[in-house]
């Protein structure tokens, strides 16, 4: 029953006012405690100007052969889980084999490929906005379809090596909102073990 429904005798108008006062300033702090649960959540579940810690650093990429890892650490993070997606370009070093498998002459240079990989990192362990990562690719196809760089189909091209060229990190929270997309080049190509800082250029494209 609203209030405009309640009469109150001509005698008793004071309490009839004070009973509208007091309904009035109820719906008021109603209204302004679902504005501020709003604006809470708001500030709690978004992501504000994700980057790299300290800002303006790179990953850390090590060459494992077939795959690449690269890690780091996030700041300016909501409070939702997030999405680590990292894939690389990579010139691939391969070798033919016959049928008979008796020989292994080199192959010729396949085409580049592309690897991804991604990581999960729970919603708990952002701590302040901040959390560290470790993505790694998957390894690539292998043996090739068709052994375009064998002597003919029959034979059997595997790859060996991965030299990566070039690699892209997007971070989603939550998914799939992309906060931070960064095109990291190697220059020159990797090979196996750590890639050294002042191979890495990275750029942050959004």
């Amino acid at each position: 029953m609203s209030a405009a429904e309640i009469s109150f005798p001509a005698s008793n108008r004071q309490n009839e006012r004070k009973w509208e006062d007091a309904m009035s300033s109820f719906a008021n702090k109603r209204v302004i405690t679902a504005a501020a649960l709003v604006l809470l959540l708001g500030t709690t579940a978004y992501a504000s100007n994700v980057h790299l810690k300290p800002p303006n650093s790179s990953p850390a990429f090590t060459d494992l052969g077939l795959t690449l890892r690269a890690t780091g650490a996030l700041a300016g993070l909501g409070g939702e889980d997030i999405v680590i997606n990292m894939s690389a370009t990579a010139n691939a070093t391969a070798t033919c084999t016959n049928p008979a498998g008796r020989t292994q002459p080199p192959g010729q240079n396949p085409a580049p490929v592309t690897v991804a990989g991604s990581q999960i990192i729970p919603k708990d362990e952002i701590k302040n906005g901040n959390v560290s990562f470790s993505v790694t690719t998957q390894g690539p196809v292998t043996p090739i379809a068709g052994a375009p760089g064998c002597p003919n189909p029959q034979w059997t091209e595997d790859i060996t090596d991965l030299s990566f060229t070039d690699a892209t990190i997007t971070v989603e929270q939550p998914a799939p909102t992309v906060v931070l997309t960064l095109e990291c080049t190697f220059t020159p190509a990797t090979t196996d073990g750590t890639v050294p800082a002042g191979d890495v250029s990275c750029t942050v494209t959004s």
